[in-house]
This record gives structure tokens, C-alpha cells and sequence, in this order.
């Protein structure tokens, strides 16, 4: 089977990561919302809603 080296190369790159939390999700979320912080970018929180199906474009 072929594989996709740039798939494989991300999957390792995860795997590290994870790794560097012991594989604590709850860990690897508390390092990204603080690396969203310091990014200094606004961040948008929109309410929840129904999304227009109807639209012309919408998938």
C-alpha cells in the first residue's frame, strides 16, 4: 500500500506532541489555548445556530 510521507510526517509530528502531555488531552488543550493567547489574535466566539442549508452556495 502506498503511503503519503507528508501523512506519515504529521501523524509522527501528533504522536510527539501527545507524547509531551503524556497523552492528556485535557494537558495538550491547556498548552494550545495558551499559545492562542499569547499569539496576541483576536479570537471570535459566535453563539450556536442552525446553519442555512438553504443558502445557494451551502454544501
Amino acid at each position: 500500500m502506498w503511503e503519503d510521507p507528508i501523512v506519515e510526517e504529521t501523524r509522527k509530528l501528533r504522536e510527539e506532541y501527545l507524547a509531551e502531555f503524556d497523552h492528556d488531552l485535557d494537558a495538550l488543550v491547556r498548552d494550545l489555548k495558551e499559545k492562542e493567547r499569547q499569539g496576541g489574535r483576536k479570537v471570535v466566539s459566535l453563539p450556536p445556530g442552525k446553519s442555512d442549508r438553504s443558502a445557494p452556495n451551502a454544501a
